[in-house]
């Protein structure tokens, strides 16, 4: 697998053409590649941005951007960090972020879903290749580790997992749950070689992906990533603090 982080133009909130971007950075993609396009450009193109100053509240607005959420003075770092959950994915602050934004909130793409069919799109138009796939990804934590990792918000034109499940180990023992998600492990390998400083590299472009089921299909509706949380194996953990729901 070869890992290709894309150096572009700055990409300015509050507001930008994350299109034009792409075209005018990117020369060649080859057929089978995952194209990988952090979050953060995504909703500078949407003009999904909040300049920062005295009249806005950053609390108030991390609770109206999540789904649930834990009041700060209940997570460590209390004032800096909440705890969140958005659009199914336990995330930090609602997925808001202040680096790289020249003074802004950036907030999490909407319809993310949508984005990367629409990006898709475009690539498919432009570069005139059949098989190939798109995902908005982002950085997070993980419990128990220091440091943060790419995870995939949405995908398209592949299908999400590899399935082990009914084959064999090099022992010959049936597996019963493995299933890889390809969409997490190629948005953390991507995120790695874009960085979180100044390298610039909100592109990337992933060849030689392997065995990967390009497919146009919506995802959306059902996603086959998506576990409810009394299904999850986190399940005691994450349903032991008191969430509070997004007033809408």
């Amino acid at each position: 697998m070869i890992v290709k982080g894309i150096k572009t133009r700055k990409i300015l909130p509050p507001k930008d053409d994350l299109l034009s971007v792409i075209k005018e950075s990117i020369f060649e993609i080859k057929e089978k590649s995952i194209i990988v396009v952090t979050s953060k450009v995504v909703s500078i193109w949407q003009g999904k941005c909040i300049k920062i100053d005295k009249s806005v509240n950053k609390e108030e607005l991390i609770k109206k951007e999540s789904d649930f959420y834990i009041d700060a003075q209940n997570v460590p770092m209390a004032g800096k960090i909440m705890l969140t959950i958005r659009d199914n994915i336990l995330i930090p602050t609602s997925g808001i972020d202040e680096s790289n934004a020249n003074g802004y909130y950036i907030l999490w793409p909407e319809k993310p879903f949508s984005v990367a069919k629409e990006i898709y799109n475009f690539i498919k138009k432009i570069y005139k290749i059949k098989n190939f796939g798109v995902i908005i990804s982002d950085s997070h934590t993980m419990p128990l580790r220091t440091g943060i990792m790419g995870i995939g918000l949405a995908y398209y034109g592949f299908y999400p997992l590899r399935d082990y499940r009914g084959k064999k180990d090099i022992f010959g023992r049936e597996l019963k749950m493995s299933q890889t998600n390809i969409v997490d492990s190629l948005a953390a390998s991507a995120v790695y070689i874009m960085g979180e400083g100044n390298e610039q590299m909100p592109l990337a472009v992933i060849e030689d992906v392997g065995d990967v089921d390009f497919i146009e299909k919506d995802f959306y509706k059902i996603d086959p990533l998506k576990i409810s949380i009394d299904e999850d194996i986190y399940s005691p953990l994450l349903k032991s603090v008191k969430w509070q729901k997004r007033e809408k």
